[in-house]
Order: structure tokens, then sequence, then C-alpha cells
């Protein structure tokens, strides 16, 4: 019983399950608009089974290809893979699994869901490549995340149409902005490695400030989707708060790095997580 427990303490860490916070309130923001703030019963649950599925699916299969560099670098060798607290073996039966949950409940919600879900899969396992042989690799992961809104979407309406895919683009630039520092963490290290990123095309100094451009466009095209999906009065309250904490995390960072983590996890996971409660209480409670 111990060793099961310890391994789904793994497990749970190697996906970082705590980071679903990033994407789910954003899929929850086009969920909710498109079905007027209702719950919808069932398809609530397939919903974010997909979300769990696929989003475990990506970071066991990110995990595997990234083996071999996290062995050699000293931020991540203490991953589970390079310690060998997890197997190969049971993580790519990990990433099969999951891969298989996420096709089957695509296709509880609809056909267009059912059709899209390898797709869905091959762009988020390609990301995975990207830091091999594209500097654009923070791009690649923001369109992993911003393929939620868009199966959310797609969950309630049957098709793909509308104002999400500003939302989605939103979601792009705002992930590839906090990758972006996330990834001055490791510069030295993928440079001597000849790994690929923003960062490392561009260096410290202008990461930070395409950082800062990449975290307005975010909130210009947030605002953009608000206006058109007419929300009240609590999601532009959210979005207020939204760009308040993108400006604390890199005032934090402007002249000090060791603030990295907090910037990172703390403010991007409390900037989603208000987002997603806040267009759901305004159809709760400005909506007939």
């Amino acid at each position: 019983m111990n060793h099961l427990l310890q391994k789904t303490k793994y497990t749970f860490e190697l996906v970082k399950f705590s980071h679903s916070i990033f994407a789910l309130p954003f899929a929850l923001i086009a969920y909710f608009n498109a079905s007027q703030g209702k719950i919808l019963g069932v398809k609530f649950i397939w919903v974010l089974l997909c979300l769990v599925a696929a989003r475990t699916a990506a970071m066991a299969f990110n995990r595997l290809m990234d083996a071999p560099i996290d062995a050699q670098n000293p931020r991540t060798q203490n991953r589970h893979l390079p310690q060998g607290l997890l197997k190969k073996n049971y993580v790519w039966m990990l990433t099969l699994l999951s891969s298989l949950l996420f096709i089957l409940s695509a296709r509880q919600l609809n056909l267009l869901s059912f059709y899209l879900a390898p797709l869905c899969l091959l762009i988020l396992f390609f990301y995975s490549l990207t830091k091999k042989f594209t500097h654009y690799t923070q791009f690649f992961l923001g369109l992993a995340l911003g393929l939620a809104p868009l199966g959310a979407h797609i969950a309630v309406t049957g098709q793909l149409n509308g104002a999400v895919f500003l939302l989605a683009s939103a979601v792009i630039f705002w992930v590839a902005g906090f990758d972006l520092l996330y990834a001055l963490q490791d510069l030295d290290f993928d440079k001597k490695a000849s790994l690929y990123s923003l960062a490392v095309k561009w260096g410290k100094a202008k990461s930070l400030t395409m950082a800062k451009v990449f975290h307005a466009c975010f909130a210009l095209l947030l605002g953009l989707y608000i206006y058109l999906e007419s929300v009240g009065p609590l999601f532009w309250l959210g979005f207020s708060l939204s760009v308040i904490l993108l400006f604390w995390q890199h005032l934090r960072l402007k002249t000090d790095l060791s603030n990295l983590e907090a910037s990172f996890f703390n403010a991007n996971g409390i900037l989603s997580l208000i987002l997603g409660l806040s267009v759901f209480l305004d159809w709760k409670l400005f909506t007939p």
C-alpha cells in the first residue's frame, strides 16, 4: 500500500497536476460563455476528463522526451525519470492510457470533438520536440494551452467559430510571455546544450522586454474578447485584476530574477483562477 501511495504521489508530481490551474480556468471561460453559464451536467464531467487526460498525456510525454536533457541540467536532475523514481515503461503506459481516455471522453461530447482529438494530441506532443529545432518553442507551448478554450467551445456548441479564437490567441501570448521568463532560468545550460528557445535567441534583456510585449498582447486580445462576448461587470473586474497581476509580475522581475518562481506560478495561477471564477459568477449573478 505504501508503495502504491508513493508511486501515485510521484505520478502527480511528474505531470505537475497542480499546474492544471493554468489551462483549466480558460477552458471554463469558453465553456460558460458558450453554454450561457449552464454547467450542462454530464457534459461538464466529460470536458473535465478531456482536460485532465490530455494534459496528463502531454506532460508525461514531455518528461519522456526531456529525460536525457533533465539528467544533465542541474536544475532538473532531481526529476523522477533521471532519479529512477519512475520507470520509462510506466510513463509510456501513462501517456498511452491518458491519450485513450482523452479520445474516448471526446467521443462522448460530439463528433467534431472526437475527430479533432488526435490532432490535438499531435500538437500537444509536438511541443515537446520543438526545443531541439526552433527558437519559437514558447509559442508552441502557448498553442498547446490555447487549445483548451477551443476544445471547451466545441464541446458545448459542436462547432468552432466566433470570439473564442480571440480567447485562444490571448492564452497563446500569455503562456509565451511567462514561459519566456521561466526559460531564463536555464539560459546558460540551454546555450551549452544547443537547445532552442526565445530566451536563447534574444538573451536576458530583450527577453524581459518581449515578455512585457506578449503580455500586453494578451491583455488587448482578452479585453476584445470580453467586449465582443458582452460579458458583465465581474469579468471586467477579473480582467482588471489580471492586468494588475501581470504588472506586478514584471515589476518584481525588473531587477531580480530570484523572484521568478513566485512570479511564474503564484501570479499566473491566481490570474487564471480570478478570470475563470469571474466569468462564472457573472453568468450566475448578472444574467437572468
